[in-house]
């Protein structure tokens, strides 16, 4: 059985109004696609990082008014819980789908690692595709490509990163919800594989004193 990419209906999930009819279309509708790629994306990026990787689907547990806004699935090497870590994702928002390396603002250690990236931040120029995009803030849309921002529009971001208590760094790649790899399961997983290979150094870097 192939494994099923996301249709236009996922991603008019956010569009439809109220907190429990909108978590109860996430659940039905995405999350058991979340569970199948994720669990591929698990084992690969285990082979990747050498290291047990572990799959964590969002609750949006804390949510008591307002309806998400995105959803996303995340991967890390700790069982318990992916937010204090360096955590892969892939995700939707109404109008794209993102797959992102993430170093979110609940990192205990977000200012030695915002440092070590500052410190080689010739090397983390060189190890980012131009075409990748970065985005501060998990919460927004917004993302700017490697390309546009420019060794000083990066090195300011990493300065941000390092500077801004809620700043984040979001690294990775957008598709469009029309995109043919992304309704095809076999050729959305392919495409994450990549991306988070490429991304592999950067994540190891993240790691090193």
């Amino acid at each position: 059985m192939s494994v099923k990419g996301f249709t236009s209906l996922d991603f008019e999930t956010f569009k439809i109004e109220g907190l429990d009819e909108r978590m109860t279309a996430i659940a039905e509708r995405i999350r058991p696609k979340f569970q199948e790629i994720g669990d591929i994306l698990a084992t690969d990026l285990s082979v990747l990082t050498g290291k047990e990787m572990f799959l964590h689907i969002a609750k949006h547990a804390r949510r008591t008014v307002n309806p998400p806004k995105d959803t996303w699935l995340a991967i890390c090497d700790n069982k318990r819980g992916y937010k204090q870590h360096p955590h892969f994702q892939l995700g939707l928002f109404d109008d794209h789908l993102f797959i992102w390396l993430a170093f979110i603002y609940e990192l205990p250690n977000k200012q030695a690692i915002a440092s070590n990236f500052l410190h080689h931040q010739n090397q983390v120029s060189k190890l980012i595709p131009k075409d990748y995009v970065i985005s501060l803030d998990h919460t927004k849309k917004d993302a700017t490509t490697i390309n546009t921002l420019g060794k000083h529009g990066l090195a300011d971001s990493l300065q941000r990163f390092h500077d801004v208590k809620k700043a984040e760094l979001l690294v990775g790649r957008h598709l469009s919800p029309h995109h043919d790899i992304v309704q095809n399961g076999e050729a959305l997983i392919q495409f994450a594989r990549e991306t988070y290979e490429k991304l592999l150094p950067l994540y190891k870097l993240s790691y090193q004193e």
